[in-house]
């Protein structure tokens, strides 16, 4: 077993390292299990050289790990109905105000880590910096470099063997895995109280050593963690079984849970409600309902009055020394606002920058991560030297470089005080004289969230030289490629900002006299037209750089840019995201499907598929230990033989009963609902033995399972456990068209009934699974497939 395990993980790992190959490489054999195509029962008289098989294993966390679909469709058993008609008002009322309680304590508690986050990263990366600038106040220059680049050496290890050793799936931002598992994907170990733990612990050291990345992603990883945990009632090994919490022992319900705080932790870190809202709706989210929309919203609520209450406290100068630094970020509500119809032509100019950069980070980045993965491979330690390498790197850059620009003479006309060592932000003096400071380290000697606000700085127009952006433009792009990927929680959305800022703001100043827009302005507008062009986001996007400059001036050319961002980044590669899915093998599926899927049939799948694995309605338990021991299936179709039709049609009919879930027919192993004779049982003999809470539980694995010999011999009854309702398609549909209503519904099975049913012929030809689905799948298993037109044969 361990060396089958070892020898998947090595198939599963070279599956990864190569998913972007050539077309021409699709031919090549891949030997893979597919949980749902397993043919150790059943073999086949004429074998094929091709079958439809996938790889069941993903890099989740740098980590190979089993990869299973989650079960969002009702699974309309008897239990569920029985249930279903016996609950009271007071019951229904009872699970609405629990939705709804979650729902408020999932806002409130994003709200108050955000806040320790943000507090807790401004007084370490404030005491640190405050050191360094003292240092070269006394021209101590190789003192200060040694202080700056030992404690962010130090905080980085501190962030970066927690996510090793203690929780991988904390490294990274966590918005693919969340992606996914609102797709329908179980991605294990995301939401665990271990990960929420070395998230913020994590996120707060990698910030505050100054590394290129943010802590708006982790925050949405975060949010989703906590109300994952809420809906579940704690860690797997201290949950609290309250009575309302079974509601929300099911895989439906907490997916709108984590919606709820993926939602939360994009509020979180911009301090947009709605933004945060349409994010999950438009970017994270594959299903959506009007009451969702509500409920995420008053999570968001929740989370800006918890944010609006310590942005008062800090106000007064509670909050340690930055008092009134980046509690929230990119609080840029100053900027002045002027344009004419003549800057539309500046405007498009750097939305196609924009799309043209985006999808060139993208691409670069794709090649790093896999460089990245093959380190990370070969053990903890390269992980580890790998992420101080970069903090190294990146300390030694912020300390140097601005040694390279030159000295400006002060502003009398600025308001805020020129030489400001004492105190972050605004501007640094470094190495210059009294009465002048340097541009450069005025970026760079400080936290991320204020350099973000000294580039959207508004009526500053000499404020920054334009070889000092030159250079913070270059080393940001540097940085930003080389920090995503290390072994810390990390986000993507600062870094992009930072970088569009840069080059809006050197294209702002280039403009000149050209353009009445000020470059405080091209600034905010460079940074929303590369996260379009990376993240491929528009609508979502919008509503955050409205709430986040709050001006509704900035709407019609926001809207262009990102528009043309989007457009443009789109002609050349996926987004971010979605590069991110593939490298980790998620078998995410998308919401358009090929075009050459519309010539293939559902049924050529099935062929290309072992023989399916039915079960009787009342079958003999050493056949269903068998099943289960020689199968990886999830679910197995119930056919009756010999059944009485309804009048009108022949006697001796197969009827399907429906489908049964692998994890229900180790629940009737576990609870020997075994009958001596083969009959069907009472309903008072199933409610005796199962509730639909336990039905809701998916672990165990049949060697967990003793059954005896005479037990072998007894019979189970599966009809109250079979799902009565499954969604089925006819042989003769389009894998388009099935693919569509799979996603669309989030279902983990969809059979395939025959469209003529020969005499003695099985109802069911076929299960079609996720990992059915996906083009690359498919490819491999029709080498032949001309998708140059529209999928037809050769």
């Amino acid at each position: 077993m361990e060396e089958d395990s070892s020898e998947r993980a090595k198939e599963a790992t070279g599956t990864l390292a190569a998913y972007y190959r050539e077309e021409t490489q699709v031919n090549e054999e891949v030997e893979e299990r597919d949980p749902e195509s397993n043919s150790s029962l059943h073999q086949p008289l004429l074998k094929r050289n091709k079958t439809l098989s996938s790889n069941p294993l993903a890099l989740v966390g740098t980590k190979v790990s089993h990869i299973e679909s989650l079960d969002y469709e009702i699974n309309e058993n008897d239990l569920f109905k029985q249930d279903w008609r016996s609950r009271s008002k007071v019951q229904v009322l009872q699970y609405i105000f629990s939705k709804w309680t979650l729902a408020c304590l999932v806002g409130l508690l994003t709200g108050l880590i955000a806040t320790l986050i943000n507090l807790a990263v401004e007084n370490i990366a404030g005491y640190k910096l405050l050191a360094v600038v003292g240092f070269i106040k006394k021209q101590r220059y190789l003192t200060g470099l040694i202080y700056l680049t030992g404690v962010n050496f130090g905080l980085t290890l501190i962030a970066a063997v927690l996510c090793v050793c203690f929780a991988p799936t904390a490294a990274g931002p966590g918005i693919p895995e969340i992606k996914a598992y609102l797709n329908g994907v179980d991605t294990p170990n995301m939401f665990g109280a271990t990960t929420l733990i070395v998230k913020i612990i994590g996120s707060i050291g990698a910030v505050s050593a100054g590394l290129d990345l943010g802590k708006e992603g982790p925050l949405v990883h975060i949010g989703s963690c906590i109300a994952s945990l809420l809906g579940q009632g704690g860690p797997d090994n201290y949950r609290i079984n309250w009575r309302w919490l079974r509601y929300f022992n099911n895989d439906r319900d907490r997916r709108d849970l984590i919606t709820c705080g993926a939602s939360s932790g994009v509020c979180a870190a911009f301090r947009a409600p709605v933004g945060g809202v349409l994010f999950s709706l438009e970017e994270v989210a594959t299903w959506w309902r009007s009451a969702l929309l509500w409920r995420t919203f008053f999570s968001t609520a929740v989370v800006v009055v918890v944010l609006r209450a310590f942005i008062e406290i800090c106000n007064s100068g509670k909050c340690g020394l930055f008092g009134k630094g980046g509690l929230i970020m990119f609080d840029v509500s100053n900027v002045i606002v002027r344009y004419h119809v003549m800057d539309v032509v500046p405007v498009t100019i750097i939305g196609i920058i924009g799309g043209l950069l985006g999808s060139l980070y993208n691409h670069v980045l794709h090649k790093v991560l896999r460089l990245y993965n093959l380190i990370n491979q070969k053990g903890k330690i390269h992980k580890l030297l790998l992420s101080v390498t970069v903090s190294i790197f990146t300390s030694v850059c912020l300390y140097c470089l601005p040694f390279l620009a030159k000295c400006q003479l002060c502003d009398p006309d600025i308001t805020e005080t020129c030489r400001t060592n004492g105190r972050s932000g605004y501007y640094k003096q470094f190495n210059c004289p009294n009465g002048y400071y340097n541009d450069l380290a005025t970026i760079l000697l400080t936290t991320n969230d204020d350099a973000v606000r000294k580039l959207f700085s508004s009526n500053t127009p000499n404020e920054f030289q334009p070889l000092s952006l030159l250079i913070f433009f270059a080393l940001y792009c540097i940085l930003g490629l080389i920090t995503f990927g290390i072994a810390v929680p990390s986000g993507l959305f600062l870094p992009i900002i930072l970088i569009g800022a840069a080059y809006g703001r050197l294209l702002g100043i280039s403009m000149g006299s050209y353009s009445t827009i000020d470059p405080g302005l091209y600034a905010v507008l460079g940074a929303a037209s590369l996260m379009a062009g990376s993240m491929r986001m528009t609508v979502s996007l919008c509503v955050i750089f409205l709430e986040l400059t709050n001006n509704l001036l900035l709407l019609p050319i926001t809207m262009i840019v990102l528009l043309i961002a989007k457009t443009v980044g789109d002609c050349f590669n996926p987004s971010i995201y979605e590069i991110i899915l593939e490298l980790k093998g998620l078998p995410f599926l998308d919401a358009h499907p090929e075009p050459w899927m519309r010539n293939l049939t559902v049924g050529e799948l099935a062929d290309a598929k072992p023989p399916v694995v039915t079960l009787n309605g009342v079958e003999k338990v050493s056949r269903i230990v068998d099943v289960l021991r020689n199968t990886t299936h999830n679910g197995f179709p119930v056919v009756d033989d010999g059944v009485v039709p309804p009048t009108g049609l022949a006697l001796g009919a197969t009827e399907t009963h429906g489908l049964i879930l692998r994890a229900h027919l180790l629940q009737a192993l576990k609870k020997k609902f075994f009958l001596p004779e083969k009959r069907r049982t009472e309903e008072w003999e199933v409610r005796e033995k199962f509730t639909w809470v336990e039905l809701a539980e998916r672990e165990g694995r049949i060697e967990e399972v003793a059954v005896t010999s005479d037990e072998m011999e007894m019979y189970i009854d599966l009809h109250p456990l079979t799902n009565s309702t499954p969604y089925t398609v006819m042989e003769s549909i389009s894998v388009a068209k099935a693919m569509v209503l799979f996603r669309g519904v989030g279902l983990r099975h969809l059979l395939i009934v025959p469209k003529y049913e020969a005499a003695g012929a099985s109802p069911v030809i076929g299960i079609l699974t996720r990992q059915d689905l996906r083009a690359y799948n498919i490819l491999s298993a029709f080498p032949h497939l001309d998708r140059s037109k529209g999928g037809g044969k050769n």
